[in-house]
């Protein structure tokens, strides 16, 4: 059986090694026809403590790591507002 893999973000990472992420999905309401936003919280596993809130990460189902955490972080969609990644800029003769 394949492992859901969701794309969220995360709300909060006040705990040790765990990240808590927002996932949206869209659906159309079965009598009246208008899509409609639901969401549902996950606790994913965050070994690093790397992931700050606002990011955008996907996650994975994996084995239980406790009671209510059964998916893992796989890495970064997007930064949040005010994380900047590290730039690998390099600048060859400025030709003065």
């Amino acid at each position: 059986m394949p492992k859901r893999i969701l794309i969220g973000t995360v709300v909060s990472d006040k705990t040790d090694k765990t990240v808590t992420v927002l996932v949206e999905r869209k659906v159309k309401h079965p009598l009246y026809g208008k899509i409609i936003r639901r969401s549902k919280k996950y606790h994913a596993h965050d070994e690093d403590n790397a992931y700050r809130t606002g990011e955008r990460v996907r996650i994975e189902e994996t084995k239980p790591f406790s009671k209510t955490k059964t998916f893992r972080v796989l890495d970064r969609l997007q930064a949040g507002k005010g994380v900047a990644f590290e730039a690998n800029l390099e600048v060859e003769g400025a030709g003065n």
